[in-house]
């Protein structure tokens, strides 16, 4: 319970508590949301909202270190050369169901607009395969 107040008040404070650094499984993730968020050349604001709460739910993130997760993985992710290296991060790093939340997570942030770009499905899908996830968890 005192733990659940500390976060509260991160949150309120805007503190952030996570450090996140170069190998983090959650770099590699919000990269490849951000790889995606872009494929298709419009990094729409519901787009990034949505990238927000998808990682802030599903690394369990105040407002605070989600927005360092996404700058961090913003900037990683412009420096990789090769998006597929994330997917080999998760891969290594991730149980079957892991990787299968990354890919909800993906089709999360491709849809959030309401459509799914033909690039965007191409790189939900080609990651899904760099995951290992079969053709019906997708």
């Amino acid at each position: 319970m005192l733990d659940r107040l500390f976060a509260l008040i991160a949150d309120i404070t805007d503190e952030p508590r996570e450090p996140f650094q170069e190998g983090d499984y959650r770099v590699a993730a919000a990269a490849l949301l951000v790889h995606v968020m872009s494929a298709d050349g419009v990094a729409a604001p519901v787009e990034r909202q949505r990238l927000e709460a998808v990682l802030s739910a599903g690394f369990d993130l105040s407002v605070a270190d989600t927005r360092r997760l996404v700058v961090f993985a913003t900037d990683a992710e412009a420096a990789e050369d090769n998006w597929t290296s994330f997917a080999q991060t998760l891969a290594s790093h991730l149980d079957e169901d892991g990787r299968r939340r990354v890919v909800e997570m993906m089709w999360a942030v491709v849809l959030a607009d309401g459509r799914a770009h033909e690039l965007e499905e191409a790189v939900v899908e080609r990651a899904a395969e760099l995951l290992g996830v079969e053709m019906p968890a997708r």
